[in-house]
């Protein structure tokens, strides 16, 4: 799919390939959306990838001095999500990026990839385009702001030039008198791209509540999938201003916001039901502003898919690795190190199986959406059909071969046999993994910890009461074994 991968350890060596190869070359950080893209043919003509994980200190969440938070361009859906600052100063960006996928897709993917792949259905922009964000972009030559209302020329395109990379998001964190709320609707809970997703940030004049309703001092509400880039409610944040939230203001808001939609039918709706949507996912946002619930369906601890480690890291490289034709990938799996002289231009899933000959990790969908490929990659929980192969350089993988100890079967494995979980058993190995990787992270789960933990597992079986009952069984064989 690509002639030349690089592991690249510096920003300066990034912003080297890309302006002397221009729109040959593509960077790399999550792949989620680019793997596919590569495999489908939708972009033509890429011959070299730039992966940037290796690069230290691209993940950084910061609020500066004078309250602007910072986003790095590695900063993953899931670091949003766990981010103590992000959910109390800007909690629709967390709801947004809580929303993509699943774990082992939040795990990879990153925002900026999310901001850069451009569709008006991805979760994120709505959010920050309220948020009243701005990227900054960096060449050899320059630096640039743009604010994000500026970035979008039309579906998945973006002013953005091929030797730029876009190296920090920005936006001011939300004030005392300001809430908002982020609203997704899908064809499914989990996995789904949006039929209409909506996000409102109001300004009150005052937030003391002696003093009745307070007045909205300003108003901005964004729409998703609902026109070929993010739009804003003009009108309905227009009506708000100098009003105060109450059922007769959210219902006249959300009918004025219906009014800006310009939908189309497509594979996952009609128009005339995503205009109805953008109505109440309008007046859903602001009855949970009204009464303070924005946050009440989210998790207090989210489950990552991160096990041990509180915060997913990278190991850096010591130095910079291209990876082409002949040049060997040197990685551990399962504690054992293997060298592969071919391979390069694959998905870490065709490198497991056909290089390394570890046909466990299985070939489900090939895109994202099933799960059976969950392996655990430098301690974390990713879907190997969306992680290239080169990646694996230096890198530690943990497949379902290397989960038993020794003889002994992991609790996860045993207990899916003791209660029957294993049916067709395609699908194993990936619930395997993730019910592993949760009680790494969380030994005594919560019901609703295990739900969240294999959302991004599909058992075609339809078996998940056995599946669940495996994994709440596993929990109580570790704590047995403390």
């Amino acid at each position: 799919m690509w002639r030349e991968y690089i592991n690249a350890t510096s920003l300066e060596q990034v912003l080297g390939v890309l302006t002397s190869q221009g729109e040959k070359a593509r960077i790399v950080a999550g792949a989620t959306d680019l793997i596919l893209e590569l495999e489908r043919g939708v972009r033509k003509g890429i011959d070299i990838l730039i992966d940037i994980t290796r690069v230290p200190d691209l993940d950084q969440i910061t609020m500066d001095e004078d309250e602007i938070l910072h986003l790095g361009p590695l900063v993953t859906h899931n670091h949003c999500v766990a981010s103590k600052v992000l959910r109390e100063r800007a909690f629709p960006l967390v709801r947004a990026a809580w929303e993509v996928g699943a774990p082992q897709i939040r795990n990879r993917g990153t925002i900026a990839g999310n901001l850069i792949t451009a569709s008006p259905a991805n979760d994120t922009i709505t959010p920050l385009m309220a948020l009243g964000a701005s990227i900054t972009l960096r060449s050899t030559r320059r630096e640039r702001v743009v604010p994000l209302s500026e970035f979008y020329t039309g579906v998945r395109r973006t002013v953005m030039q091929p030797e730029e990379m876009l190296v920090d998001i920005s936006f001011p964190a939300l004030t005392n008198e300001q809430h908002g709320a982020f609203i997704k609707l899908g064809l499914r809970r989990a996995q789904a791209i949006s039929v209409v997703n909506a996000a409102a940030i109001l300004t009150f004049e005052s937030v003391d509540q002696e003093q009745g309703n307070p007045q909205i001092k300003s108003a901005t509400i964004t729409l998703g999938a609902v026109a070929p880039t993010i739009i804003h409610a003009q009108n309905a944040e227009n009506y708000l201003v100098g009003r105060s939230l109450n059922a007769e203001t959210i219902e006249q808001a959300a009918l004025l916001a219906m009014q800006t939609a310009a939908p189309i039918d497509d594979v996952r709706s009609s128009a005339g039901y995503r205009h109805e949507m953008v109505r109440v996912a309008v007046l859903r946002a602001l009855r949970q502003i009204e009464t303070g619930t924005e946050q009440e369906t989210m998790p207090e601890h989210p489950v990552m898919l991160w096990g041990h480690t509180p915060c997913a890291e990278t190991p850096p490289l010591a130095e910079q690795a291209c990876h082409e034709p002949g040049t060997p990938i040197i990685t551990t799996i399962n504690g054992k190190t293997y060298t592969f002289e071919s391979g390069h231009s694959k998905t870490l899933l065709r490198l497991l199986r056909e290089e390394a000959g570890l046909i466990g990790t299985k070939e489900g969908c090939a895109e994202g959406e099933c799960g059976a490929c969950t392996v655990f990659l430098d301690g974390s929980a990713v879907m190997a059909c969306l992680v290239p192969a080169a990646r694996a350089h230096l890198a530690d993988i943990v497949t379902i071969e290397g989960l038993a100890y020794g003889e002994q079967l992991h609790p996860v494995q045993q207990a899916f046999l003791d209660t029957g979980a294993v049916q067709c058993g395609y699908c194993t190995p990936g619930f395997v993994m993730s019910a592993a990787k949760l009680l790494e992270e969380r030994p005594q789960p919560t019901l609703e910890d295990i739900k969240y933990a294999i959302t991004g597992n599909l058992c075609r079986c339809t078996g998940y009461y056995k599946i669940v009952e495996a994994i709440e069984r596993a929990s109580h064989m570790e704590a047995a074994h403390g």
